[in-house]
Formats: C-alpha cells, sequence, structure tokens
C-alpha cells in the first residue's frame, strides 16, 4: 500500500452465508492466501498503549498504522498505513525517544528501541473484491478479507482506502452499506485477531490495554481495531 494512505475499515464476524452473500453481491474473489504476522512492541506496550501497531508480515515487510484523526464516530476505525521502512524507523524514534535516530532498516533498530515480539500467528485469507452499483469504479470499489488464524478464531473486515480526510465520511457510508448487505448488526465490534491472540495468550498485556482504554488514557483496545 502506497505511503500515507488512509485505510478506513470495520471489522465484523463472518456467518456461514459470508461467502455466498458476497457472490450474490457480485464480488469477485481475487485470492486465497496464507501468511505470518509479527507484531512488535516495547515490555511496556508503548505502541499499542498511544494506538499504534507495528506488523511484519511474511512475504510483505513492515507496515505500521498510525491513528487516524478524522473524528467520525462508529464501529470502524480509520487508520494512516506507512509502509516505507524509512519513515516507519523515523515515527519510532519520534515516539519512543532513543535518540538519535539511525539509517537503517526496522529490524535493524528492534533491538535499540527495545522492541519485541509480542505475538505471531498465521491466517489464512480470502479477499474479495466488491465495487457499489451506481458510482464509479475507483471509487466504489472496497475489499472484503475473510480471515481464520492457527489458533481458532475467524474475522471478516470490509475495507476502503481513501487519500483525503474529506474521503472518509463517505468511504464509510459504503462500508456501512456493504455490511448490512452481508447481515452485519449495525453497532456490532468483532474484535481483531491480535486482540483475541493477546487475550487467549498474553492476558496480562491485554488487560492492561483494557485498563487503559476504560480509563480514557489510550484509544488502544477500541474492539474491531488493528489488523
Amino acid at each position: 500500500m502506497a505511503q500515507g494512505l488512509i485505510e478506513v475499515e470495520r471489522k465484523f464476524t463472518p456467518g456461514p452465508d459470508t461467502e455466498e452473500r458476497l457472490q450474490k453481491l457480485g464480488a469477485t474473489l481475487e485470492h486465497r492466501v496464507t501468511f505470518r504476522d509479527t507484531y512488535y512492541d516495547t515490555s511496556e506496550l508503548s505502541l499499542m498503549l498511544s494506538d499504534h501497531w507495528l506488523r511484519q508480515r511474511e512475504g510483505s515487510g513492515w507496515e505500521f498504522k498510525c491513528p487516524g484523526v478524522t473524528g467520525v464516530s462508529g464501529p470502524h476505525n480509520e487508520y494512516v498505513e506507512v509502509t516505507s521502512e524509512s519513515a516507519i524507523v523515523t515515527q519510532l524514534f519520534e515516539l519512543l525517544g532513543s535518540g538519535e535516530q539511525e539509517t537503517a532498516g526496522v529490524a535493524a533498530v528492534l533491538g535499540r528501541l527495545k522492541l519485541q515480539e509480542v505475538a505471531s500467528f498465521i491466517t489464512t485469507r480470502s479477499s474479495w473484491k466488491l465495487a457499489l452499483s451506481g458510482a464509479h469504479e475507483e471509487e466504489s470499489l472496497l475489499t472484503v478479507d475473510l480471515d481464520s488464524t492457527d489458533f481458532g478464531y475467524a474475522v471478516g473486515e470490509v475495507e476502503a482506502v481513501v487519500h483525503e480526510k474529506a474521503e472518509v465520511p463517505a468511504a464509510l457510508e459504503k462500508i456501512i452499506s456493504v455490511s448490512s448487505m452481508l447481515g452485519v448488526p449495525a453497532q456490532e465490534k468483532a474484535p481483531a485477531k491480535l486482540l483475541v491472540y493477546l487475550q487467549r495468550f498474553r492476558p496480562q498485556d491485554y488487560q492492561r490495554l483494557l485498563e487503559a482504554d476504560s480509563s480514557g488514557s489510550s484509544a488502544a483496545c477500541t474492539a474491531d481495531t488493528h489488523f
């Protein structure tokens, strides 16, 4: 994904007829893939507690999600996705305040920034593309991903990618419309894979995120967030 694009997404719990519904809507199955995601943070969860998410995807490289600032409320999320390693390193040094920045890739600065693996799991994904009728294809193309993990959790996501903050409300309308056509309850908030992983395998870290979110000191643990 290009540098600095805004991803607007909504996660949901897929049902047994979700793929059938997608087919009836005219969606096209783009691919089925399997990949491993590994997430990194400090032992204090400095990134997650500030709603920043660092991931390395096998075969795809590094991605850093930073919170959007559009202020549109609802059962969705908005993130700026950064995929340039140099830009990721710059932001990591700004966030973690570890002295003079190095000119290096992400892997080379993990130790200095005290970043360590906090989660790693395999996902099998069916990725669908859907163009809403009555609109220009470039403006209406949405992605619907259906994921299942190696630890037994399944989740779906409807996603639109825009270039400007002003485009977010229109993208959100399309996401809500598609979600409704897929039978997703209006206010459903399905937890993301990473949060379910932490809940099951790192419950103390998960509890820290919950407590920070409930205290209002962080947006880190909204239920439908994160990869």
